[in-house]
């Protein structure tokens, strides 16, 4: 927390459940309610805050000092922050970093975040555990708690919301950027072998780092777009993105999937990209009591018997029984067993549900992008 705590006003994290946590409050002073998750990473707040698939969500580090290395535009994965709240325990009362560009305090206050400090995350992540995810309120109106509380209880469940309009490109656009370059240092993007159409659900740059550098033009398209403008593209691979919200709101987005499904090109689906895919194949997706975010999630390749410890984000998940006869488990989360990939067992489709693009990291499942890589070279033939 800043030295000068009469430098912060008092704020509430006020809970549908009726509790209520006292702190300091940074970033936006607007009212801001939202889902509130918890996440696990120790590194990487930036990439949290500009992932747009916590649109929609408070999000609280349970990493206990957070913001000392400041913010820098070269690690957002979109253009701005997209989460309504940030909740840490301790915000740094300095920066230190030679990448660093300004404060994550003021860059909350510029994209309207609100944030609090200074309340007691640990206590709150057990509560969130043992009593799943909540709707919650970051205010700096403190006088009046119930008040708080029934602004939480008021804010629209996550379930049924389709968040991928909010969060997605107006209009198509080309991406030829591959991964970021230390100064010094020159990692060359490799000629283009395919075309890749990517859905943007909410699209990490990431994600477009990693199919660029691996030899993929990528095409980014709205979440609308349908399978048959997608088609008139002639890719050579269509890939599903991460996003906010739930699947099952996401119709247009299932349809489209259903019928590329029947193209026979090559189809990669990441987080969202995956629990579409997994409607648009005939099975059904589920809210988790807290989901996953965070980057030591570990999960377990069953093609290899590998296990790979990964970064994830997300609050629904694919129901495996509902996909018997359908496609083919591929990845499991040994935390909780839950589906973490499947594919197709005879056409060119495969999804996961965590995130290997990662930033900062882990670095382990960046081998999926080279086994999209592979299926439309195998196409190409």
């Amino acid at each position: 927390m800043p030295d000068d705590k009469n430098a912060l006003t008092p704020a509430l994290l006020a809970l549908e459940d009726g509790t209520v946590y006292r702190g300091f409050g940074f970033g936006s002073a607007g009212d801001m309610t939202g889902e509130l998750v918890f996440n696990t990473a120790m590194t990487g707040y930036q990439e949290v805050l500009t992932d747009p698939s916590y649109r929609g969500q408070i999000v609280m580090m349970t990493a206990p000092e957070i913001g000392n290395v400041g913010v820098n535009p070269e690690d957002f994965e979109s253009d701005r922050p997209y989460c309504a709240g940030f909740v840490v325990r301790d915000l740094s009362p300095r920066v230190s970093n030679w990448r660093a560009q300004g404060t994550l305090a003021d860059l909350m206050e510029k994209s309207g975040v609100a944030g609090i400090t200074g309340v007691d995350t640990r206590a709150i992540t057990r509560r969130l555990r043992i009593g799943g995810a909540q709707r919650a309120v970051v205010t700096r109106k403190i006088d009046d708690p119930n008040a708080a509380v029934a602004m939480a209880r008021c804010s629209p469940s996550m379930e049924g919301q389709d968040l991928a309009k909010d969060v997605t490109c107006s209009k198509p656009y080309q991406w030829d950027e591959g991964l970021w370059q230390a100064p010094g240092s020159k990692i060359p993007v490799p000629p283009v072998r395919h075309r890749v159409v990517a859905y943007d659900f909410g699209i990490k740059r990431g994600i477009l780092r990693r199919l660029r550098q691996n030899a993929c033009a990528v095409t980014v398209v709205p979440a609308a777009t349908g399978a048959r403008d997608v088609l008139d593209m002639k890719p050579d691979g269509i890939f599903l993105s991460n996003g906010p919200g739930d699947p099952a709101a996401v119709s247009y987005a299932v349809e489209a999937a259903a019928e590329l499904c029947g193209s026979g090109k090559p189809i990669f689906g990441i987080c969202l990209g995956h629990q579409i895919l997994g409607l648009a194949l005939g099975g059904k997706t589920y809210k988790l009591k807290f989901g996953h975010h965070g980057a030591n999630h570990p999960v377990m390749d069953l093609s290899t018997r590998k296990v790979e410890i990964t970064s994830q984000n997300h609050g629904f998940a694919v129901d495996v029984g509902s996909l018997q006869g359908k496609a083919v488990l591929s990845h499991i989360n040994l935390n909780d067993q839950t589906v973490e990939g499947m594919r197709h067992d005879r056409l060119p489709i495969f999804s996961v549900q965590y995130h290997p693009e990662a930033s900062p990291g882990p670095n382990d499942p960046s081998y999926l992008f080279g086994r999209f890589v592979k299926m439309m070279d195998e196409q190409a033939r």
